[in-house]
């Protein structure tokens, strides 16, 4: 009967331990989205509509360009497109030629 009652306190453990992530996960989700909320205001109109769709059919609209590869789709993209990309406007949206996701330009995109 020990080792019921010891698998019986582990099981229960395990339960709290599990209760405990998903309140913690849910509170994440809950701060996210008010975050989300706040930022989409700034955002116009097209592009949150061109973002919110590719996000629906891809699960994530856009993805960083970060050492010249998309942390979308996790492809390096050739030089040919590094360029067209580099000389496209800051304010220009620009997709990827991989997985036709947003691709979000920084300092760390290696362009």
């Amino acid at each position: 009967m020990h080792d019921v009652d010891e698998v019986e306190a582990s099981l229960q453990q395990a339960r709290q331990t599990r209760d405990a992530a998903i309140a913690e996960i849910d509170q994440d989700v809950s701060v996210a989205t008010l975050d989300r909320g706040a930022l989409v205001e700034r955002v116009p109109g097209d592009l949150l509509g061109l973002y919110d769709k590719l996000r629906a059919q891809y699960g994530a609209g856009a993805g960083a360009l970060r050492a010249r590869r998309c942390e979308a789709c996790r492809l390096e993209l050739n030089g040919a497109d590094l360029r067209e990309i580099a000389a496209a406007p800051d304010d220009e949206v620009v997709r990827c030629p991989e997985c036709s996701r947003i691709l979000v330009r920084t300092s760390e995109s290696g362009l």
